[in-house]
């Protein structure tokens, strides 16, 4: 069993590895939740074709699809905002017209240049060390940001209008937020690929939301189905001789299935759950917070803005 840790390119595999399961469903958790789950399979067809313009081009695939993924994910990022009704459009747009230039990129290039296979769906096992600080970088980056920036960024994933009313910086954020993601999307490439990093961001979310209580909660417990997903991906891939990007996506999805049985099982006992969804706050620290518990409201509880102690009607 120890030696799939003495080999070089497996110690960068599981390095690598661990620092997407960090990485993904941290950004992932406000993706989810503004319903924007889709956006890292529109920038994969975006990276793609900037993959494939940088070969024609002559230059690294990584850069330029880094490049081609910032510039996408701004201008998605400023369309939705002008025609927020119509969000999801927008992204299919974005979505088809990757897949165009990457496609007439591709037809243009006559000498290849770079591996398909492995842009679409990774190649763990070829991680080198300037790889892994390059995600070791992306990934510090990312914690910093969502510790620098939590309380308005959770303010802005549950409730962006309210959050631009009450003078914080929704646009600025929202831009960092999608230059993070185009980041995560172009420097996870090499390692679950183009067409299964938005698997990565979202699955493990997604498990964390049938379990979880509360916002702090969903995160920690998303890195932490990330984290278990690779592990036992990497494990399974390389005693079964599967590809290892396809088979941290379905030990994600056997999750999200286990998951929800949790959940279910949950439901039918059910524990008042005394948090605001958007605050975090307790029953002693009552918020105007829509999502939190209308039962409190029978027990004679009005609500006040945060930090100041509920009053009893």
């Amino acid at each position: 069993m120890l030696e799939i840790f003495e080999m070089g390119f497996m110690q960068r595999a599981w390095l690598a590895g661990l620092l997407m399961a960090i990485t993904c469903p941290l950004i992932g958790s406000f993706l989810v939740l503004r319903r924007q789950s889709l956006i890292g399979d529109g920038l994969g067809h975006i990276a793609f074709a900037g993959v494939a313009g940088g070969a024609l081009a002559g230059c690294s695939s990584v850069v330029s699809a880094a490049i081609a993924t910032i510039i996408g994910a701004l201008a998605i990022e400023k369309v939705r905002t002008k025609l927020s009704d119509l969000a999801d459009m927008v992204l299919a747009i974005f979505f088809y017209s990757g897949m165009g230039l990457a496609v007439i990129f591709t037809g243009m290039n006559k000498e290849g240049g770079f591996n398909l296979s492995s842009v679409l769906f990774g190649s763990l096992m070829t991680v080198t060390s300037s790889d892994l600080w390059i995600v070791a970088g992306l990934a510090v980056a990312t914690i910093a940001f969502v510790i620098v920036f939590y309380r308005p960024l959770q303010y802005l994933t549950f409730d962006e209008t309210s959050a631009k009313v009450s003078g914080l910086p929704v646009e600025s954020l929202s831009l960092l937020l999608a230059i993070l993601t185009a980041l995560t999307v172009a420097l996870s490439m090499r390692i679950v690929g183009l067409l299964l990093v938005s698997a990565m961001m979202v699955i493990p979310v997604a498990c964390a939301l049938q379990t979880a209580r509360s916002f702090s909660a969903t995160i920690m417990q998303s890195i932490i189905y990330g984290i278990i997903t690779v592990c036992l991906g990497l494990v399974l891939s390389y005693y079964l001789n599967l590809a290892p990007g396809g088979t941290i996506v379905l030990t994600s999805t056997v999750l999200f299935v286990l998951s929800l049985l949790i959940g279910s099982t949950k439901k039918n006992n059910p524990v008042p759950d005394v948090h605001c969804k958007v605050c975090d706050e307790d029953q002693e620290n009552k918020c105007n917070h829509p999502e939190f518990p209308e039962y409190k409201k029978e027990k004679g509880y009005r609500g006040h803005h945060h930090g100041r102690k509920t009053i009893k009607e």
